[in-house]
């Protein structure tokens, strides 16, 4: 921790600008241990707590904004390019769409709180057709509300993370190499549950071609669109049950038990 501060010091509010456009820029750099050193500092008087909430919310419109246009104009296909990159691909659009539904563009506000959301919301109201105004506005108080709250814990608690600096600096390398550990380990496990998940699903797909030659045969099957509410602009698939993924536990008794049954998702 002192280490982070003294760094901080000497390069000042450019780290903290360069650091949030690369995190809100889908890097997998966390800025919440930055924005508690700098909101230490504002309590030391090395930094002043207005530039850093005006640099804060100015990296992250930056940033926003450029996933927004590109959310408008390239629609579901950034998000998948997204989902691609993260840990957990199966939940990754599906959690950020149903806080669109439940909330709309106000999700904003609470979105950059929710690790793995915050890169993904703003291109999600882009192919949402969210109108620029109205995501300026929310996108902005959510910034603001996401600076503003971990730049007041760092000051209040300023002492608490000097202790805490102190004691992992006397651990030294061994304790960041047990964290590193740690890290690498879990990002291994998720990937290799995510590469479970892809074969799994290679074995039991079909392609397209193969359910419509199905269906005009006649044959008895079942076809249940699982897609999110905001992935369904092309329309419902004629004949097929309509229940949301996050929805299939609680109506799987709609769902026959007598025939085949097929999947459609994105």
């Amino acid at each position: 921790m002192n280490e982070t501060a003294e760094f901080v010091i000497r390069h000042g509010y450019a780290v903290l600008f360069l650091w949030i456009v690369a995190e809100q820029g889908a890097l997998p750099i966390p800025s919440v241990p930055l924005l508690l050193v700098c909101g230490a500092l504002a309590r030391t008087g090395h930094l002043s707590a207005a530039p850093i909430l005006f640099l804060g919310v100015l990296a992250c419109l930056i940033a926003d904004c450029t996933w927004f246009q590109i959310g408008r104009s390239r629609g579901g296909k950034i998000l998948g390019f997204l989902c691609r990159m993260a840990l957990e691909p199966d939940s990754c659009v599906r959690q950020t769409e149903n806080g669109f539904i439940r909330y709309g563009v106000r999700f904003l506000l609470v979105s950059k709180f929710i690790p793995g959301m915050n890169a993904v919301a703003a291109p999600l109201a882009g192919s949402s057709r969210v109108g620029w105004s109205q995501f300026l506005l929310f996108d902005t108080l959510g910034a603001a509300i996401f600076i503003s709250s971990w730049g007041t814990i760092g000051y209040l608690f300023s002492g608490e993370l000097e202790a805490i600096g102190n004691v992992v600096g006397r651990a030294g390398f061994r304790l960041f190499l047990s964290i590193m550990v740690i890290t690498g380990g879990w990002i291994a496990w998720k990937y290799f549950q995510r590469g479970r998940f892809f074969r799994s699903l290679s074995i039991a797909r079909i392609p397209v071609e193969e359910l419509r030659r199905m269906l005009d045969a006649g044959e008895e099957v079942v076809v249940i669109d699982v897609r999110g509410g905001l992935s369904t602009e092309d329309g419902p698939i004629p004949g097929a049950l309509r229940i949301p993924l996050n929805e299939l536990a609680a109506r799987h008794k709609e769902i026959p038990r007598d025939r085949d049954i097929v999947l459609f998702c994105t």
